[in-house]
């Protein structure tokens, strides 16, 4: 029977969605019986799979208990214990734990957090947010305004507010036309050259992803990256916000990304993994210092939604965080992950493939019009949409990007499989891709 769809705004109307039933593992099946490749775990979300059973039970106990209570009535046995879980995956210091049900959500509470953090210890002057370009924070104004993506800030524009951005770390367009072998990392300079430019008694924060997604498909940094940004901060007295919306928890092959550089921030913003889309719920998790300060001088955090903190998100995350211990999905995302680099490495024989790039489960393919000179392809001609629709026909799920290049220009596909794949199905994931590029370099070259 033909589901009538009328009534729903999608959020591309053109396009034809097809009615999904069921997940089971890593694949999607639709009411025709086609089966997907979840390649990009939807949008970066699913860690441990579709359909696990021990999720669909720990969300029945809870919901035959209760299922919601406003964060300011009751805490709740969930909530107590995921807290616990999550600081005891946490970089050293970070014990205290503020949950959201959205990413959006999460980044702006982090900016709230830290700007009642200034006030409270006397330093009210110090409320400006330094972000970088070719990055994504969320599609709130707020958040938005932190994001350094053309493309999603350009119709909003009169109504962001001015937030100052600082280049990028993308190694294969250094925004200096430096090597990664020789350059002193003169991209984590930027921040401190904008901290002098804006005032060091104005700025609050700095915000970055440890590992970007959506806007340019995996950017690894180089090795001493947010090591120097650390240092940066604590000498302008700046605090330190880490966007682990997608990274987060164990989609690079540690429990957060910035482990890999052992670097602890001031505060984390996780995590679409923690609950693999079984349920909405994310958090921000901070230190004693910023959560004393606040206690100790308003009294309590001026911000909050309805559902935060509520039960039956908190009982289900914490159930996939009990699946991805007993399964040591976190190991499996570093093994799998350098399977994966090594299997997308050879789509490199493309001649529109420019750069294949990744860390653990969390890798990126961006495609160039000339690979010699790095151009990217006009963004009229949506190369990323193409490969994404090409790979979607063939039964493969990706995450198309754009804009990396100038906010504009520059294609990519992001790829972010659930940990529990397989070797068997990542070659399948890979030659499904190599196909969908193959097919429109045709389409694109002529050859």
């Amino acid at each position: 029977m033909k589901v009538n769809d009328d009534h729903i705004f999608y959020r591309n109307p053109a396009k034809f969605y097809p009615t999904v039933e069921r997940g089971e593992g890593v694949y999607i099946y639709d009411k025709s019986g086609k089966r997907y490749i979840d390649g990009s775990g939807g949008a970066v979300v699913v860690s441990i799979g579709h359909g696990i059973p021990e999720i669909r039970e720990a969300i029945l106990k809870q919901a035959s208990e209760i299922a919601f209570t406003h964060g300011t009535h009751f805490t709740s046995e969930a909530a107590v214990e995921l807290a616990e879980r999550i600081v005891s995956l946490s970089p050293p210091t970070l014990t205290r734990v503020y949950f959201l049900s959205g990413g959006s959500e999460a980044v702006e509470t982090a900016v709230k957090m830290a700007r009642q953090y200034q006030v409270d210890r006397g330093q009210p002057s110090k409320y400006k947010v330094i972000s970088r370009w070719t990055s994504y924070h969320g599609n709130t104004l707020g958040a938005l305004a932190l994001g350094g993506h053309t493309g999603r800030r350009k119709y909003y524009q009169p109504l962001i507010q001015h937030t100052p951005h600082i280049v990028p770390c993308y190694c294969y367009r250094c925004p200096f036309n430096l090597k990664p072998e020789t350059c002193s990392i003169e991209c984590a300079d930027d921040l401190e050259k904008t901290i002098l430019y804006e005032g060091p008694d104005a700025v609050s924060a700095f915000i970055a992803e440890p590992v970007v997604g959506a806007t340019a498909g995996a950017l690894v940094p180089k090795d001493g990256y947010f090591q120097k940004i650390r240092e940066i901060c604590d000498r302008y007295d700046v605090l330190l916000i880490v966007d682990e919306v997608m990274t987060g928890i164990g989609r690079t092959g540690k429990n957060f990304a910035v482990d890999h550089w052992q670097v602890v921030p001031d505060m984390i913003v996780c995590a679409k993994g923690m609950a693999s889309g079984y349920t909405p719920v994310f958090c921000v998790v901070t230190n004693d210092h910023i959560h004393d300060t606040i206690k100790q001088g308003n009294g309590a955090f001026v911000h909050g939604h309805t559902y935060s903190q509520n039960p039956l998100s908190c009982a289900t995350a914490l159930a996939v965080l009990d699946y991805m211990k007993t399964h040591d999905l976190i190991n499996r995302s570093a093994r799998m992950g350098r399977y994966l680099l090594e299997k997308l490495k050879t789509l490199s024989r493309h001649s529109i493939v420019g750069d294949v790039r990744g860390l653990g489960l969390f890798a990126g393919v961006e495609f160039v019009k000339d690979p010699d000179t790095k151009e990217p392809f006009d963004a009229k001609l949506k190369v990323n949409t193409r490969i994404g629709n090409q790979a979607f026909e063939k039964g493969l799920i990706t995450y198309p990007g754009g804009g990396g290049a100038d906010g504009i220009r520059g294609d990519h596909s992001l790829l972010a499989p659930p940990f529990i794949i397989t070797e068997t199905q990542i070659d399948e994931m890979v030659a499904v891709l190599d196909a969908a590029i193959q097919e429109v370099a045709r389409e694109l070259t002529g050859q």
